[in-house]
């Protein structure tokens, strides 16, 4: 009977699509992969650091598109790294944010497969900064929260009343993967939020692809609509995006005038009902 090989498995962030955003360390743990397990997020500009000789298998996850099953890709890491070879999961933006690195690091120590994790940038966090505004803001906002828009297989539902009512004590609500049920967020949102208070959806953040929409959640999913933003995009909620500069808007590939104000008001205490 053969004797496996021992190999190693990597979970690698690469970033939100621009390769210059790429950590050093991941550009090292791609240059080093023997087989390369790649997400459809990564940018294309990522995969220039990959050796010739290595194999590249795509296995696209995409919220609301047919994806390659997650089983699979736990049997594909493990029958790889079995096999001897230096496997890299590369993922876009982190591997630990919405990236299911969590379970795919559990599914590969449980087989006994050594496995190390890099971080990477995370979608939320570049399309906050394409906006000009940060996370956490002294005067605006004193936390931050990153939430998934998308209920999953477990169809675990978020309880957004309770979300908005952070919002309101002045924390900033990130949504990943929420444009397919914009609407539905909204409604939410507006059950403990002014409709005044300013929202902003990102697209493609950091790539030459990159749309933005700044807004108000009261006008939010017409708004999104009307500008034509789709997947993938980063909804940001909160007061922190007062501090946006002028021309935050620019690279929106629709006439936003109407829907932008360089100077959004400041949401007032008053709820809607």
């Amino acid at each position: 009977m053969a004797t496996l090989r021992s190999g190693s498995v990597s979970l690698v962030g690469a970033g939100p699509g621009d390769p210059e955003l790429l950590t050093v360390k991941a550009i090292k743990a791609i240059r080093g992969a023997s087989v390369l397990l790649v997400d459809d997020l990564v940018g294309p500009g990522v995969l220039r650091y990959a050796r010739k000789s290595a194999r590249i298998v795509h296995v696209g996850k995409r919220g609301g598109c047919a994806s390659t099953p997650q089983a699979f890709i736990h049997r594909l890491m493990v029958a790889e790294a079995q096999r001897g070879e230096t496997v890299v999961r590369l993922k876009g933006g982190d591997p630990f944010v919405f990236g299911r690195g969590g379970e795919e690091a559990e599914h590969l120590r449980a087989a006994g497969i050594t496995v190390d994790v890099v971080n990477g940038i995370s979608s939320g966090l570049a399309a906050a900064t394409s906006l000009g505004v940060p996370w956490t803001h002294r005067e605006h906002a004193h936390g931050v929260l990153l939430v998934t828009g998308h209920a999953g297989e477990s169809n675990a539902e978020l309880h957004w009343p309770t979300l908005a009512a952070a919002a309101a004590q002045g924390l900033t609500l990130v949504v990943y993967m929420g444009v397919q049920r914009l609407a539905s967020i909204q409604a939410g949102l507006l059950t403990g939020l002014p409709a005044e208070t300013p929202a902003a959806l990102v697209q493609h953040a950091s790539t030459a692809r990159e749309r933005r929409l700044i807004t108000h959640i009261g006008s939010l999913s017409e708004d999104a609509r009307a500008a034509g933003i789709g997947s993938p995009a980063i909804l940001i909620v909160g007061n922190v995006l007062l501090a946006c500069p002028a021309g935050a808007a620019e690279r929106t590939e629709v006439d936003t005038a109407s829907l932008v104000s360089a100077q959004l008001p400041r949401p007032s205490s008053r709820r809607t009902s």
